[in-house]
């Protein structure tokens, strides 16, 4: 069964979350700690936005694919992905900005897109 929902949200975060890998190695080879953060507040934030995005992608992925596999309506899942995407760039943006709008935006995207992922699932697949 193909799966293209999925694999387009998939595919934009999965290119993000490379995009934010990369970011961490750049900021490496500018401070010269290869191994944790050192003393490298530029480099503990990278980290960060890097490691909160592979913390919550993988769980956001597999339930918006179960909604799908299991029958859900495209303009829903299309509206969840978005969410997740919009979420997930706000939230790096606001890391490391003191008080900072777009992180908070963004965790409560994450989360919201994570819960009604996981609440739709459970409705087309009981339906």
């Amino acid at each position: 069964m193909a799966v293209p929902i999925t694999a387009l949200y998939g595919a934009i975060l999965g290119v993000f979350n490379v995009a934010l890998a990369a970011n961490v190695s750049r900021v490496r080879g500018k401070v010269q700690i290869f191994l944790g953060t050192g003393d490298s507040e530029e480099l503990a934030l990278a980290v960060r936005r890097h490691a909160n995005n592979a913390e919550y992608v993988p769980l956001a992925l597999v339930l918006l694919l179960t909604a799908e596999l299991a029958g859900g309506a495209s303009g829903v899942l299309h509206g969840v992905g978005g969410a997740l995407v919009l979420g997930r760039l706000l939230h790096a943006v606001g890391i490391g900005v003191k008080p900072s709008a777009p992180r908070a935006l963004g965790a409560l995207l994450t989360w919201l897109a994570i819960a009604a992922a996981g609440v739709y699932a459970a409705l087309v697949a009981t339906r």
